[in-house]
């Protein structure tokens, strides 16, 4: 017996006594897929398989990470008290199964394994669509009844047929590559699909409407989301070819069987073939199962060796680099980061934070709005930097811990925020670039900052004022009139408090005006120094901002 059968992989704590992090695997999963997991000393592989309802929500609570297939559902009440779940890894595509949206509230990044059935699933859709037009299934049932009835299967070739594919992704990518080496055009509707991925797929992208009024063979190969729900119903079903045959490998969902029912058995298509259903598994005196011109599987579509495999080691390497990494790139709620993309793109990240943090403490109120503008050279930066840039901003309402890179953008929106955020062209003095606005409902606060290079990140804005700063510890904020003797007795105040000054920037617009101080110190003023600050001639406003 393995270890991973007997339930425990490994002790609590590593040889030097430190708390390990515990992965619960939910679902039967393969054990030598697991070894990412089970080879790092740094983890614990718990196996807790069939759990339901409070069962299940106790073991969540003790768990950092847990790896489902499609039997276990992660619901909101299980999420209830798993305070200490980071991560839960589903080893597949689909994600129907989890409770996407409470994963999210609670910070949960919700992961799948999207690569590992590829092949396993496209085979079994081609599969499908052999026995379908060919009678595969019902030609065998003949013999084997002791039958020898030729011309009752007779069946078309699929040479020069036109296949639709609802979805263009992996799948259904490697659908369509198997489809053109039987002589079959191609046709797709996916809304995400780039025209020269189409171009290099060798396929058409049409109108769904388009794609039904063409297809003799409609491929379905999408997710199951609200836009996905009936996608194909009795509307899109009247709108097939008499003669066209409907294939679902994804979801069964997507269809409705009611629909579908109806058009197998009123001749608006001549047969279909899933391996998925509304309800899994079926009625046992589900209406199609009596039907003649339809192939049934169950569930089948990453049910092989290879994938079993295949998804198992690539959700628990994606679990152990969010565990271990903090790499998102697998996560389906979260900005997809992979561990070198994201170490890159750390300093940028950590200034998004601190101005997040900055820009709290400026502001006049609660912030209603909040604006990033990102110019820089990171294509991919824009939507990670958004969510760092709020955690800044909401952990003063949540507390640290409270908001992470999983669901700062959904608290941000919860709690009545507008979030906004922009790539611009380049800089003309800085390399990276990140401007962060917050409006409130008497007026807005601005702050950017900048890379000089890729590690020295500078506060060079505050309001209308040029600044320059290193954005560390505590910042004292100062508005003031720009007259003589005021940065003296600001010095003065500052020493009397024991704090010392890292940085001074005084910046004005005109001489004579009012002019900002950026201070840095180290430590943390006192409430008697600001207000002492404060009873300063000539200070009109102090703010303290702790920016870690």
């Amino acid at each position: 017996m393995s270890t991973v059968e007997a339930g425990v992989v490994a002790g609590a704590t590593t040889e030097r006594g430190a708390q390990r992090l515990r992965v619960m695997v939910a679902d039967p999963i393969s054990a030598s897929g697991l070894a990412p997991l089970v080879d790092d000393a740094r983890i614990e592989v718990i196996e807790r398989l069939g759990l339901k309802g409070d069962a299940l929500a106790e073991a969540l609570a003790e768990a950092d990470a847990v790896i489902v297939r499609s039997a276990t559902r992660i619901t909101r009440a299980s999420l209830k008290a798993a305070t200490r779940l980071r991560v839960i890894g589903r080893a597949g595509v689909g994600v129907d199964n989890i409770d996407v949206d409470a994963a999210t509230e609670r910070g949960i990044a919700v992961l799948n394994a999207p690569s590992g059935n590829t092949v396993s699933a496209a085979e079994l859709a081609f599969a499908l669509l052999l026995a379908l037009v060919r009678r595969v299934p019902a030609a065998d049932r003949s013999m084997k009844a002791g039958e020898w009835d030729r011309s009752r299967f007779g069946g078309i070739e699929l040479y020069g047929k036109t296949l639709g594919l609802v979805g263009a992704g992996r799948i259904g990518a490697a659908v369509a590559q198997r489809a053109r080496a039987f002589g079959m055009r191609v046709v797709a509707h996916d809304p995400y699909l780039r025209r020269d991925r189409a171009a290099a797929l060798e396929m058409e992208i049409i109108p769904l409407d388009a794609l039904l009024e063409r297809a003799d063979i409609v491929s379905l190969h999408v997710p199951l989301t609200d836009a996905t729900r009936n996608l194909i119903g009795e509307t899109q079903l009247r709108r097939m070819k008499p003669g066209a045959f409907l294939v679902n490998a994804s979801r069964g969902s997507i269809v409705n069987e009611a629909a579908l029912y109806r058009a197998l058995t009123e001749g608006w298509i001549a047969g279909a073939a899933l391996d998925v259903f509304e309800q899994e598994p079926p009625a046992a005196d589900h209406p199609l199962r009596s039907l003649a011109n339809v192939v049934l599987t169950p569930h089948l579509g990453a049910a092989t060796v290879e994938a079993q495999e295949n998804v198992a080691v690539e959700i628990a390497s994606a679990v152990r680099a969010a565990l271990l990494e903090g790499d998102l790139s697998h996560a389906v709620n979260a900005p997809a980061i992979a561990g070198e993309a994201l170490s890159k793109l750390r300093p940028l990240l950590d200034l998004g934070e601190r101005l997040g943090r900055l820009i709290l403490g400026l502001a006049d109120g609660p912030v209603r709005r909040v604006d990033i503008r990102y110019s820089g050279t990171a294509d991919q930066a824009l939507r990670p930097l958004t969510s760092s840039t709020l955690i800044g901003l909401l952990e003063g309402a949540v507390g640290r811990g409270g908001v992470n890179f999983v669901n700062a953008i959904h608290l941000a929106q919860s709690r009545g925020i507008m979030v906004g955020s922009t790539q611009l062209g380049r800089h003309a003095d800085y390399g990276e670039y990140i401007e962060v606005e917050a409006g409130t409902a008497t007026g807005f606060a601005l702050a950017a900052g900048g890379l000089l290079d890729a590690t020295h990140p500078r506060i060079v804005r505050i309001g209308q004022y040029r600044v320059d700063v290193r954005p560390r510890g505590a910042l004292v904020v100062l508005r003031n009139r720009d007259v003589p003797g005021v940065i003296g007795r600001v010095g003065t105040v500052l020493g009397d408090a024991g704090a010392n000054i890292a940085e001074y920037h005084q910046a004005r617009l005109v001489q004579g005006g009012e002019a900002l101080a950026a201070i840095s110190i180290d430590g943390w003023l006192p409430d008697s120094a600001l207000s002492a600050l404060r009873a300063q001639p000539d200070v009109l406003d102090v703010r303290q901002v702790n920016l870690f």
